[in-house]
């Protein structure tokens, strides 16, 4: 048994862990609240940096690159990578070593390795053929790469806690395989093509440095523009942005959870 001391122990490891993860961004939510324009001193409580967001047209633009880039490369990537994880599990007696390593390889290897080599690529094929020149289209692409090991990998894992007999039992009952996938495939996964979108979307939104490689002049990202204005200083107003895109990562991280537990009490019951 675990002694009490032990236990202590690990729990004030525990609290200094959390403290550490997080109270960098605790300091950035406060400052962005901050009066004055200092990153030392805090004065008072306003909402003036943030009044400031909705009047900066750059700001607004870069936003809405943001949020259309995060959305069509989700949703694609949860298209494309559901369908490989569902040929990972049919296929999953077959020796297919040397896949798993290709899909592994985006996730492991370094994001400037991953930006520039997207990048050579996208300005040889426009040298070419004038196709791809580097915009917004680029980076849908180049996000759609990195996202869809993601999403394959967690599609796979569901696929691999279903009761394989059910998949016999679907087609004994006469089901054709598009209602086989309408009324057993993808309500069974649902909750892990909710929790590969939300993370698919959080991975576009902080994404930085392969969106740097290949963005065009007019498809600055919020982390591209964040990059920009920082070298002249942190701001409250760039603490607000921060905060922004802190509080929407953490609520898809919430609706993720929330879904994934509410479909799984459900299972259980």
């Amino acid at each position: 048994m675990t002694s009490p001391s032990l236990k202590r122990s690990l729990a004030c490891l525990w609290w200094v862990l959390m403290a550490f993860l997080y109270l960098p961004l605790a300091v950035v939510v406060l400052f962005s609240f901050n009066s004055i324009n200092s990153s030392a001193l805090f004065e008072s409580f306003s909402l003036r940096w943030y009044e400031r967001l909705w009047g900066n047209e750059q700001i607004m633009a870069s936003l809405g690159h943001s949020l259309v880039l995060a959305i069509i490369s989700s949703v694609t990537a949860v298209v494309i990578g559901t369908l490989m994880g569902y040929g990972l599990y049919r296929h999953r007696a077959r020796r297919l070593g040397w896949l798993i390593v290709l899909i592994y390889l985006p996730i492991v290897m370094p994001d400037i390795v991953f930006g520039i080599s997207n990048m050579t690529f996208f300005v040889r094929i426009s040298s070419l053929t004038g196709w791809l020149s580097p915009g917004l289209g680029t980076m849908v692409l180049s996000h759609v790469t990195f996202q869809i090991p993601f999403v394959a990998l967690i599609v796979y894992s569901r696929f691999v806690g279903l009761d394989a007999t059910l998949f016999d039992a679907a087609k004994d009952l006469y089901a054709s395989p598009f209602d086989r996938a309408r009324h057993f495939i993808v309500p069974s996964i649902k909750p892990a093509l909710v929790s590969a979108f939300f993370l698919s979307f959080t991975l576009s939104i902080d994404d930085f440095v392969i969106s740097f490689f290949t963005a065009g002049p007019e498809s600055s990202t919020l982390p591209i523009y964040i990059w920009g204005a920082i070298r002249k200083g942190v701001t409250p107003e760039i603490n607000a942005i921060a905060s922004l895109m802190i509080a929407a990562v953490a609520v898809a991280a919430v609706i993720s959870l929330a879904f994934t537990r509410s479909k799984g009490s459900d299972a259980s019951r």
